[in-house]
C-alpha cells in the first residue's frame, strides 16, 4: 500500500477526495491516502509547492495564476481533472436582504438576472464581497455577475476571506455579501446572519469549481501513483453523483475529521435544497453540485483558456500568451492515458465553445457517445478559445 498526503480545505467538494479514502476505492488501488485539512487556500498551493503534500484539493483558477507569474516562485504544478462543479452560494447581510424584500425581491434563489437588478437598485454606492481567492471561481462569478448587473469595477471591493471565516466576517462588518462553497454560506444562514441570494450555478450552469492539483515532477516521476490517484478519487466522483448516496456521503464528510459540522448542513449542498434566510423558506437548486456526470470531471483546455484570458486582462498582462501558458496546466493528456482504462467516457476534443449549451447534450465521444453538461451563462456569454486548445490529447 503506497501513502499519499493529500491538502484539502473543509467544503463539500473535499468529498471525492474523502469518500475516496473511507469507501475503499483508494485502497482497490494500492494507496492510502493521508488527508491533511488546511485553513486557507494560499496553505494548499505552498504545501504542495514544498513537496509537504503529494497533492492538492485547489481551487480551478489557482494553478492558473501560478503558470501566469502571479504567485510564489514554485515548481510546476498541474490540474489533472476537475474534482467538481458548482456548489458556490452568494449570501447578503440581513440588512441587505431587508433592503432587497423591500423593494419586492423574493429570493427564488435562481433568477441572476433579477437578483442583479434588484441588488443593484438597493445598493447606492460600493460593495464588499468576500471570496475565498484572488484567484478562485467564486471571484470570476461574483466579478461577471455583478458587471453585468450594473455595478462598475471601482464600486465593487473583492476582499479574500479563507471559507471557514466567512460568516465571521459577514457579522464584523468587514463585508457586505460573499461568495463561498458549502456548507458555509449555509453555516452562515444557520448562524442567522445571511440569506442566499443566488447559486453559482444561476450565472454559470456549470462553474468548475475544484481541481485535483500535483507537481508537475510528481506526475513524471511516479505515474503509477498519479494513475492510481486520479481512477480512485474519479471512482468516488460517480459514486457521489448517485442522488441515494449522498445523505450517507454527508454523514462521512462532516465528521469531526473533515468537515465537523452538523450533516445537515452539508447534506444540503449535496442535496442542492438549501434554506435560503433564517426563517426556514427552503429552495431546491437542481444540478447545484456535480462531481462526475456529464464530463464534469474532465478538465478543458478551453475553461483554462477562458479564466486566463480574464485574469490576464485583470492584471494588464497579455491574453495570448497567458491562454497558452494556463492551457498547458490542464492535463488533458494525463486525464486520457490514466482514465481511459478505468472506462471514463472521453471527449473527442480537449477544447471547445464555452458557454453554449443551454441543456445536457449527447455528443461524440472518444468511443460511442456520452453526455456534456450545460455550461450557458445567464446572460448569453461564450468564449471561443485559442486554435492550439483544440488538440486531443
Amino acid at each position: 500500500m503506497t501513502g499519499l498526503r493529500l491538502g484539502y480545505v473543509p467544503l463539500i467538494d473535499a468529498a471525492p477526495l474523502i469518500i475516496a479514502q473511507e469507501l475503499g476505492f483508494a485502497a482497490e488501488e494500492g494507496l492510502q491516502l493521508d488527508l491533511r485539512r488546511l485553513g486557507a487556500w494560499a496553505q494548499s498551493r505552498d504545501m504542495l509547492g514544498a513537496g509537504l503534500i503529494d497533492a492538492a484539493h485547489m481551487l480551478v483558477p489557482m494553478p492558473i495564476g501560478q503558470a501566469l507569474g502571479l504567485g510564489p516562485r514554485l515548481p510546476a504544478a498541474d490540474l489533472v481533472m476537475f474534482l467538481s462543479h458548482g456548489g458556490q452560494a452568494i449570501a447578503v447581510s440581513r440588512e441587505i436582504e431587508a433592503r432587497l424584500r423591500g423593494v419586492g425581491h423574493g429570493f427564488d434563489f435562481a433568477d441572476a438576472r433579477a437578483a442583479g437588478r434588484a441588488l443593484r437598485r438597493v445598493i447606492g454606492g460600493g460593495l464588499r464581497v468576500g471570496v475565498p481567492f484572488a484567484f478562485s471561481t467564486q471571484l470570476e462569478l461574483t466579478s461577471h455577475w455583478l458587471a453585468v448587473s450594473g455595478f462598475a469595477a471601482d464600486e465593487v471591493a473583492l476582499i479574500t476571506v479563507p471559507p471557514p471565516q466567512m460568516a465571521d466576517a459577514l457579522a464584523a462588518g468587514e463585508v457586505d455579501m460573499f461568495c463561498v462553497g458549502e456548507p458555509w454560506a449555509s453555516f452562515a444562514v444557520e448562524r442567522g446572519i445571511a440569506a442566499l441570494l443566488l447559486p453559482g450555478t444561476a450565472i454559470w450552469t456549470a462553474p468548475p469549481e475544484k481541481g485535483l492539483v500535483l507537481r508537475r515532477d510528481f506526475t513524471e516521476e511516479r505515474p503509477d501513483e498519479t494513475g492510481a490517484l486520479m481512477r480512485a478519487v474519479w471512482r468516488a466522483g460517480r459514486w457521489l453523483d448517485e442522488p441515494e448516496h449522498r445523505g450517507l456521503a454527508a454523514e462521512i464528510i462532516s465528521r469531526a475529521e473533515y468537515l465537523d459540522l452538523p450533516p445537515e448542513l452539508a447534506e444540503r449542498g449535496l442535496n442542492g435544497r438549501l434554506m435560503v434566510c433564517p426563517d426556514g423558506e427552503l429552495r431546491d437548486s437542481p444540478g447545484f453540485v456535480a462531481f462526475n456526470a456529464g464530463a464534469a470531471s474532465f478538465p478543458w483546455r478551453s475553461i483554462a483558456a477562458l479564466i486566463a484570458q480574464r485574469i490576464a486582462i485583470r492584471h494588464r498582462l497579455d491574453p495570448v500568451p497567458a491562454m497558452a501558458r494556463a492551457m498547458a496546466h490542464f492535463r488533458t493528456d494525463l486525464y486520457r492515458q490514466h482514465l481511459r482504462p478505468a472506462g471514463a467516457a472521453l471527449p473527442g476534443a480537449s477544447s471547445r465553445l464555452e458557454g453554449t449549451l443551454t441543456e445536457d447534450r449527447m455528443v461524440a465521444a472518444e468511443k460511442g457517445q456520452m453526455i456534456l453538461r450545460a455550461d450557458g451563462f445567464f446572460d448569453g456569454f461564450t468564449f471561443e478559445p485559442p486554435a492550439a486548445a483544440s488538440s486531443p490529447n
